[in-house]
């Protein structure tokens, strides 16, 4: 009898595990993969680090999050600077006077200033009803049109007419030549690769892959006194007030014969023609030199149960829905839904580990 079975060798999984161990007691890991890490997960590949599920950069402005990742793997000095490719023109993100420069040819910050408050004006719309009108108000129609409005309908799969406005109510404006995409103190990409460092966090730990718990539940659920599970909080209880929305991904995995494909790490396609989102190219996140290189082309897709979730659908009928999944897991006793699709949010990583922690300080 283990004192903890941890649903999920993601992360937010390998934390607790973590905290459970050196709190002096028991717990079994298991995974329906067949391999640790979660959607972090990397794997080398013509000796690159590649990302299997997307590109995951650490970034944020928690110390203590910071200080305790650095215990696991020694992070490199990566700066997501990723560029926009609209139909062969090349923008910087986030918007910054690199990008207004090269939009309007304006060199100074009032000059950009100015050219964004003509563009507000012009599109006369005082209360924004969707995506579009609520774009277009913070950043004017040129940005929209060439750098938000088709990356964004291949992401959702809708029109951004058809999106609420709350996705988008702030938008990184920067009047500096500055191409950080995150302004964070703390940032970078472990050395080696994430699966590294989650092994890691789970050294002394019994795992076991390729294991699914909702098609065992009886049998593993008699294994722990507690449960900590972070996979679909709707697929538990069965979807038994119907799925929760989601969007999720295909990758187009490539090795080529080419030392430098793109010249940068991450680059997104913002028409609307182009099918995919983004390439990464990913041995530029370790600063590679290798003679070949690895790409993954991302397309966005419908997601339907059986599909991997990738980004919760937080609009007001999917947030709906999840409390009444949520109240359901509150009256489930001796299980804590937690991570990413335990909590039908979409979290950045040093969020993710700072909710393990929280969660492990609270019920260890």
């Amino acid at each position: 009898m283990y004192d903890y079975l941890i649903v999920g060798a993601g992360l937010y999984g390998a934390v607790f595990a973590h905290e459970v161990k050196k709190a002096g007691k028991t717990c079994l890991v298991i995974e329906r993969r067949d391999h640790i890490g979660g959607n972090a997960y990397t794997r080398e590949q013509a000796g690159i680090q590649v990302h299997q599920y997307g590109a995951h950069i650490f970034h944020t402005n928690n110390k203590m999050v910071w200080r305790y990742v650095n215990r696991f793997a020694e992070f490199n000095r990566y700066t997501n600077s990723p560029i926009a490719n609209y139909r062969g023109e090349i923008y910087n993100l986030p918007f910054n006077m690199n990008t207004f420069n090269r939009m309007w040819g304006v060199t100074t910050p009032e000059q950009a200033q100015r050219k964004l408050a003509q563009q507000k004006q012009e599109s006369g719309i005082q209360t924004p009803q969707n995506l579009e009108e609520q774009a277009i108000c913070l950043v004017g129609r040129e940005i929209y049109e060439k750098l938000i409005k088709g990356y964004t309908a291949k992401q959702w799969g809708r029109p951004c007419t058809e999106l609420p406005s709350f996705i988008i109510n702030r938008l990184p404006l920067r009047f500096t030549y500055d191409n950080n995409y995150f302004a964070a103190v703390y940032q970078g990409i472990p050395i080696g690769g994430y699966t590294k460092m989650i092994e890691k966090l789970l050294d002394g730990i019994e795992v076991r892959l390729n294991t699914d718990f909702l098609s065992q539940r009886e049998q593993l659920s008699g294994l722990a006194r507690h449960i900590i599970y972070t996979g679909p909080i709707d697929a538990y209880f069965a979807y038994c007030y119907g799925p929760l929305e989601y969007r999720s991904l295909r990758f187009d995995i490539r090795e080529l014969d080419t030392e430098n494909y793109q010249g940068n790490a991450v680059v997104n396609y913002t028409d609307i023609e182009t099918p995919y989102t983004r390439i990464i190219e990913h041995k530029h996140f370790e600063f590679g030199t290798q003679p070949r290189t690895v790409i993954s082309i991302e397309y966005p897709l419908a997601w339907t149960p059986g599909q991997e979730p990738y980004y919760p659908v937080n609009d007001e009928k999917n947030d709906a829905l999840y409390a009444r999944y949520q109240a359901l897991a509150e009256k489930t006793p001796g299980v804590f839904f937690g991570g990413r699709l335990g909590s039908y949010r979409y979290y950045d990583m040093d969020q993710v580990v700072e909710a393990a922690l929280q969660a492990a300080e609270r019920l260890l």
